[in-house]
């Protein structure tokens, strides 16, 4: 079955073009016009990536971008008309996996979105666990869960992917270039943002203080590594 794709674009042209594209690509595209629409759109038939365009009418791409993600660990890529920090990383800090930006190369987007869709690991016969703290990662069946009876933690699949390659190499500093690579799949130019915001990000998902890390531990220059 085909993938199907969620864009999320005001202007007419650009949202038609977009659909031409990935539906050439074999993606079965819905379109929405407004974040509204997006969101009523994605409760009927929730999509496997969704693109979200920042300068929307009305609820902005920030906000749609965040509406999604109280409901939805689908993967977000946002699309902005500038490569400004503030904005990639406000939409990225709102939920977004990804970001594009205008105008862009459909390969390049196409490429992101294959990136965004694939497996966080091969399943394997026996279950593999990876503990640190009181929480316990299993990658092949997409979970992270405190021990005993603590309840799942909810991740998006791009956070969980990294806190993957991070609990698979304890103790071992990871550069940004090498969690890029792995994480995302695809050459992003060495653009660190990305696993700098979602580092943050899972730091206020499973560390008692974010702000004092004792497991996703900075190392300065270098990158990061996940103390157990």
């Amino acid at each position: 079955m085909a993938s199907r794709i969620l864009v999320v674009e005001d202007d007419e042209r650009i949202r038609s073009s977009m659909r031409l594209a990935l539906e050439a690509e074999g993606y079965e595209i819905d379109e929405a016009a407004s974040g509204e629409e997006a969101l009523e759109l994605f409760s009927e038939h929730p999509a496997d990536v969704v693109l979200i365009d920042l300068m929307l009418p009305g609820m902005d791409g920030f906000e749609c971008c965040r509406a999604l993600r109280r409901q939805s660990a689908v993967p977000i890529i946002i699309v902005t008309a500038r490569a400004d920090t503030h904005d990639v990383v406000a939409g990225l800090e709102a939920g977004a996996d990804d970001y594009v930006t205008k105008p862009f190369v459909t390969k390049e987007l196409g490429a992101r979105i294959r990136a965004l869709l694939r497996r966080v690991r091969p399943v394997d016969e026996q279950p593999t666990v990876l503990a640190f703290g009181d929480l316990e990662l299993v990658p092949e069946e997409g979970v992270l869960r405190h021990a005993g009876e603590g309840g799942e933690v909810h991740c998006t699949k791009t956070e969980f992917r990294l806190l993957c390659e991070l609990a698979s190499s304890p103790n071992k500093v990871l550069s940004r270039e090498q969690l890029l690579d792995r994480v995302w799949g695809y050459d992003y130019f060495g653009d660190g943002r990305l696993v700098d915001v979602h580092i943050r990000r899972l730091r206020t998902k499973i560390e008692p203080d974010p702000a004092l890390p004792r497991h996703i531990l900075t190392v300065r220059g270098m990158g990061y590594k996940l103390v157990p």
